[in-house]
């Protein structure tokens, strides 16, 4: 049994968990403002928020209903276009009316979800941020601009939001229904008295995340299989750190290591580093197992921590047993890891504060929702000028996500050099085998990957080799 809140009415339904949302909301609610589009999370056509109670806090995010299995909704809130209308338009719809932001119209209900959601944020209103907030809504044609204006309008109305009480600040401005208001305790009494569990423990249950890639690749047989849902597991959804290493669920998203305190004391750049992954919505929703599990040449969070040499923890059920990432990969999607295995945990040795560097670094034709042609990223360690640690990682160049074995350990008791780098481009090119694809010919892939190692020395060391090597 599936219990949630849509809108403002409650749900409860025994309709298959591997149901999408959008299928849920069109077919079965009869909500035809969510709408279809591309059925691979891209386009943002069928984008609603995502509510749910966090210590008692409620918070919400956007999510695409197109990969959005149902199981993931229970104990939540989920609103959809129809759930934000009032007699009155709100702030957001009149600013997309003022400044002529409707485009063909298709995909506008995207945009008005995501911009509400948005204003739902917790932080202190900014532009760049509700920019930001729309770049899962892909649409680009003529009326971007205007788009850009209404959001503009949009943040300078929420100039004095209270984010103390934001939701009552919202509904008494007219952003929000005042159904709004009693979420809270609805989700609270909700969650009381359901059943966390609803996933499956049959040997033959599928085990999904997020959904964002099971989803794109097995769309009409989702429907048809068991699945054991892991996504809202407690034990999954925690990054802490313990003697030196950083331990994080298999659940975690992308979202949850951006937003991280302990991610972003780590890495500086990591907000940076997040913010080329896919789009706000998917990194609401993917999951740092699926990433790995998924397998593809190019994933971004993959190829981040095979450079930091991490290590994963896989559990059968029974027992635990752990692996190195970089040996999770056997052959073009084929993992080291048993049927009945799944991703518990990852974990990383804290880089020292002191002389060790990491960059990441990805290659795509649009800089938000879109995979990468080549990626990479880069862990050195120096000690009295000479490398002791190094771990170099690269997608695109090869049939799996690669740990660069032969150029990583030729890096060791080095001293950096412009001659250095580029000794070392010729090790990582007798090393990689890209092929011509839709995202390149394999020579301007060796191209990029060489101008992607050079990136990482040059942000390590800009003063010692930016000459020598932006001059070639």
């Amino acid at each position: 049994m599936i219990e949630f809140i849509l809108n403002d009415k409650k749900i409860t339904t025994q309709e298959v968990s591997g149901t999408t949302v959008l299928d849920f909301i069109r077919y079965h609610q009869h909500l035809t403002g969510t709408k279809i589009g591309c059925r691979e999370g891209d386009c943002g056509a069928c984008t609603v928020l995502v509510g749910r109670l966090e210590e008692g806090q409620l918070s919400y995010q956007s999510m695409t209903s197109c990969l959005m299995p149902l199981g993931n909704t229970h104990g939540k809130h989920i609103v959809t276009i129809e759930g934000l209308n009032m007699k009155e338009l709100s702030p957001v719809q009149q600013a997309m009316v003022d400044e002529g932001g409707t485009q063909c119209g298709f995909c506008t209900v995207g945009f008005i979800v995501s911009l509400s959601g948005y204003t739902l944020s917790q932080s202190k209103p900014s532009y760049r941020d509700a920019i930001a907030a729309i770049d899962g809504n892909i649409c680009r044609c003529t009326g971007y601009k205007s788009i850009e204006r209404a959001t503009e309008n949009i943040v300078i109305g929420l100039k004095n939001k209270d984010l103390s009480d934001r939701i009552t600040w919202l509904v008494e401005r007219g952003y929000l229904p005042s159904y709004f208001k009693t979420i809270t305790e609805r989700l609270a009494a909700l969650n009381k008295a359901i059943s966390k569990k609803i996933s499956s423990k049959e040997k033959d249950a599928i085990i999904v995340g997020g959904g964002t890639d099971l989803f794109v690749q097995k769309a009409e047989e989702m429907p048809q299989h068991t699945i054991n849902h892991l996504f809202d597991e407690m034990y999954l959804n925690k990054i802490y750190e313990k003697d030196g290493k950083c331990y994080i669920g298999a659940a975690c998203t992308a979202e949850d290591l951006r937003s991280s305190s302990i991610m972003n004391n780590i890495f500086l750049k990591m907000y940076e580093y997040a913010k080329l992954v896919s789009s706000t919505p998917i990194r609401n929703m993917g999951t740092i197992a699926g990433n790995f599990v998924n397998a593809s040449p190019i994933g971004d969070l993959t190829i981040f921590f095979l450079a930091l040499d991490a290590t994963i923890i896989l559990n059968n059920g029974i027992t635990k047993r752990a692996i190195q990432l970089k040996d999770f990969y056997q052959g073009y999607k084929q993992l080291e890891k048993q049927k009945e295995e799944h991703i518990e945990q990852v974990y990383f040795e804290i880089p020292s504060k002191n002389n060790t560097y990491f960059n990441f670094e990805k290659v795509c034709k649009r800089t938000h929702l879109d995979i990468a042609s080549v990626n990479s990223a880069c862990l050195l360690e120096i000690k009295n000028g000479i490398i002791i640690k190094a771990h170099l990682s690269a997608g695109g160049i090869g049939p799996i996500p690669t740990y660069l074995i032969e150029s990583s350990a030729f890096l060791l008791g080095k001293e950096v050099s412009p001659d250095l780098v580029r000794e070392l481009n010729q090790v990582v090119q007798t090393e990689i085998s890209p092929i011509s694809d839709a995202r390149g010919t394999k020579e301007y892939k060796r191209l990029l990957l060489r101008q992607l190692v050079y990136a990482h020395f040059l942000t390590f060391f800009p003063q010692k080799l930016n000459i020598h090597l932006v001059l070639e």
